[in-house]
């Protein structure tokens, strides 16, 4: 019998698999239950460290992956809410449980999504690229800057870095480096390819962290900021508080990056040529994308100036309303785009789980545990040594350090928690610079085979002080001088 049973486990998983699987949720299990099983530290109730040790399984299962990353947060909060471990009765559990769906910005961060899906569908933002590199790309230095820019164009509308540099930027740059007989995996690759492939992962990063809609953490650090703080940032002062840091960085690495990594081929004629030959095949902008950049404008025009008469998030599946009304997408293309429904649900649990930890009081107690180590630093101190321990952080997930963070930053009365707030959340982009798995993206362009594993070590280790000493020096009087 036993036999048999592992022959249908065998026939349904290789062994392989099966070992993988085993470990993966192996390792998430007995990481929960042995902080469950430790002594209830003082002053900390024994709900808020069960809840802690399902918290930290619940992360841990997010990065090793038994099962999809949503359906691990999902469980997460239905484990959470069926066991008690937040909320006094039944009811009001099932009310926390419920409460991420209900986030502004869970549904902000999804109807960006939807942009998106309509620069894909129409090839707006494909069009976008290929003007970029007709007009600016006769010099490979300038193709560089017209690739930044394409990217800093469509990031405000674009909250996954993966769908606007893998998914829309890299398939139109990708087809240039042939042109100058520069190949992968071979050392032509340095004639221009290497370079401007590590541009462009660098630069969108850094716009990845210039707006809230630019990249889906960013949303997630909202959600975290309004439940640990009480504040609420909007899209236009979350724009204006990192402005001149991501401008300077803009600016500062294509050149950067032409003069520590420069490419053997400086001038690129064939590259403007080949865009209006693409141009020319693409044929006359149609209905469809006047309407989107119409649209997306609009979006734009709200977040910024009707902040106060329409919520943000409201404004945005405004916008994906009339997309649908106007046909420029589908009803079938939005309820068929299972990325943006995951996100939905992946957020949607993870600002849950996160509210749980101040639900249950553990932030505060471990903010107050380690107030006073932070007290004996002065406060430039306090504010580097936080921000660079977080942005050296980028194996673990938003959900598992920034509430934590946030909350014994709050400690520290001589920094407002606005100022707090933006100097972490602002890095969640930045960081992922360090490492060639900083971000989805960052895997495809590796894989290009135009850029070699120690390339990305090395240039990642120079970019990444690059970019948080100038965030640092930048950052920290801009948010006084704004009265934040």
């Amino acid at each position: 019998m036993i036999g048999q049973t592992q022959q249908t486990i065998d026939s349904v998983l290789p062994r392989a698999q099966q070992r993988s699987l085993l470990v993966s949720t192996g390792i998430p299990l007995v990481v929960g239950v042995a902080i469950a099983l430790l002594p209830v530290p003082a002053n900390l109730s024994p709900e808020a460290w069960r809840y802690f040790a399902l918290f930290a399984a619940v992360i841990i299962g997010i990065i090793t992956e038994p099962i999809p990353p949503a359906a691990v947060g999902l469980t997460g909060v239905v484990l959470a809410a069926a066991l008690g471990l937040v909320g006094a009765t039944p009811a009001a559990s099932a009310a926390w449980a419920l409460s991420g769906f209900g986030n502004t910005t869970v549904w902000l961060i999804f109807a960006a999504y939807m942009f998106a899906l309509g620069y894909a569908q129409t090839g707006l933002g494909k069009r976008i690229a290929l003007q970029l590199i007709r007009v600016l790309g006769s010099r490979t230095l300038g193709l560089a800057y017209a690739i930044t820019l394409a990217d800093l164009l469509l990031a405000p509308f674009t909250p996954s870095i993966t769908a606007r540099a893998g998914g829309t930027i890299y398939p139109v740059i990708r087809s240039i480096p042939e042109l100058y007989g520069s190949r992968a995996h071979d050392p032509s690759a340095r004639k221009i390819g290497s370079y401007l492939l590590y541009t462009a992962t660098s630069t969108t990063l850094v716009t990845g962290s210039m707006f809230i809609t630019a990249l889906a953490p960013n949303a997630l650090a909202i959600g975290f900021i309004a439940e640990g703080t009480g504040l609420q940032i909007s899209w236009w002062d979350w724009f204006r508080g990192f402005a001149p840091v991501g401008f300077a960085l803009l600016a500062i690495v294509p050149a950067l990056l032409y003069r520590i990594y420069p490419p053997e081929i400086r001038e690129a004629p064939e590259a403007p040529r080949w865009a209006a030959a693409e141009l020319s095949a693409m044929g006359p902008i149609s209905r469809r994308e006047i309407l989107l950049l119409v649209l997306v404008s609009l979006a734009l025009t709200l977040w910024i100036g009707a902040a106060e008469r329409i919520e943000p998030a409201m404004a945005a599946i405004l916008v994906t309303v009339l997309m649908v009304v106007l046909r420029v997408v589908s009803w079938n293309d939005v309820i068929g785009y299972s990325q943006a429904w995951n996100v939905l649900i992946w957020f949607a649990t993870l600002v849950t789980l996160a509210g749980g930890l101040s639900e249950t009081k553990f932030v505060p107690w471990l903010a107050d545990s380690i107030a006073p180590s932070l007290s004996q630093l002065g406060t430039t101190a306090s504010i580097v040594a936080l921000v660079a321990v977080f942005y050296a952080s980028i194996t673990a997930h938003t959900a598992t350090l920034f509430p934590v963070f946030l909350g014994i930053a709050l400690t520290i009365p001589a920094v407002s928690p606005m100022q707090w707030a933006l100097l972490l959340a602002y890095s969640l982009g930045l960081m992922g610079i360090l490492t060639p798995y900083g971000g989805g993206h960052q895997a495809i362009y590796y894989g290009s085979g135009f850029i070699p594993r120690r390339d990305f070590w090395v240039l990642g280790l120079i970019l990444g002080v690059v970019y948080f000493v100038v965030y640092l020096v930048v950052i920290v009087p801009w948010l006084r001088f704004l009265g934040f």
